[in-house]
């Protein structure tokens, strides 16, 4: 059974869904939503109490100021209040792409509400030595967007991760009609949202320091992917060996049977303090 809520919360307010009973696990995405993790999160109801939730200014979670932006702090933020509302922590916690962001700024700033933390492959562009590069090439996209150029802007993007899809392939994802609240949530990533994720810079000294055990996951056919780099920069910063997970950089939501398989693999392994699986 799957119970769904809302929670105030400061300029937004925060939709989420609760299924299964057992230890509590997050599954937190940016700018996915509920809906992407909800193959793996039933897989792993039959254990675990399992949480997910549309992140602020995203599908179900509207902001009061549609013009504000997302913030991993902010989204950290509002994640410790659902855990603090939810009254079941210690918390396992899964965020892939922007939302292993989110939970990285988790462990940081409320290491206190999370035992394990997964960030399967965080876009941590500042921690890549062609950091300038990079903002140039992000600013890019983004004006190419917000320009009105979406089928431009996304193969920029997919070259940007080093992600390379035929245009008859761009066309069908990103072409033509388009269901209007998924146009609405890819423009919020755009326009307020992706540049404050790629951007931030993590405090490695308080995450190796928070007592948090923290997983850095990377996709088994990753390999040579943008977010493969900079996961992999990221483990090497916290002095980790990073945990391979199926599929690529959305393994979770293509291939939910096997990447829950390895996921509770990693949740089941002994953890050394700051030695990954």
């Amino acid at each position: 059974m799957i119970t769904s809520s809302t929670l105030e919360i400061p300029g937004a307010t925060l939709y989420y869904e609760v299924r299964g009973a057992g230890p509590l696990v997050v599954l937190v995405g940016a700018p996915m939503d509920a809906r992407s993790f909800a193959p793996l999160a039933d897989l792993l109801a039959t254990d675990h109490t399992v949480l997910t939730t549309d992140p602020r200014g995203i599908n179900r979670s509207p902001l009061d100021n549609p013009a504000e932006g997302s913030t991993p702090e902010q989204r950290a933020d509002d994640l410790a209040r659902l855990l603090v509302q939810l009254g079941a922590g210690p918390a396992t916690v899964l965020g892939s792409s922007g939302g292993a962001v989110s939970v990285l700024a988790l462990a940081q700033n409320h290491a206190e509400l999370v035992s394990t933390v997964i960030a399967h492959e965080p876009p941590l562009d500042e921690l890549l030595d062609d950091r300038d590069q990079l903002r140039a090439r992000s600013d890019d996209l983004m004006a190419t967007y917000l320009g009105g150029d979406v089928l431009g802007a996304w193969k920029k993007f997919f070259e940007a991760a080093n992600i390379f899809l035929p245009a008859e392939a761009l066309e069908g994802m990103f072409g033509g009609e388009r269901d209007p609240q998924t146009v609405a949530d890819e423009r919020f990533w755009f326009e307020h949202e992706m540049r404050a994720s790629i951007r931030w810079q993590p405090d490695l000294a308080a995450l190796r320091d928070s007592g948090v055990r923290i997983v850095v996951g990377i996709g088994e056919d990753s390999t040579d992917q943008h977010c493969d780099r900079t996961a992999s920069a990221l483990a090497a910063e916290l002095g980790v060996k990073p945990a391979l997970f199926p599929g690529d950089h959305t393994g979770f939501a293509d291939q939910p049977d096997v990447f829950a398989a390895r996921l509770r693999e990693v949740l089941g392994a002994t953890w050394p303090k700051h030695l990954n699986p």
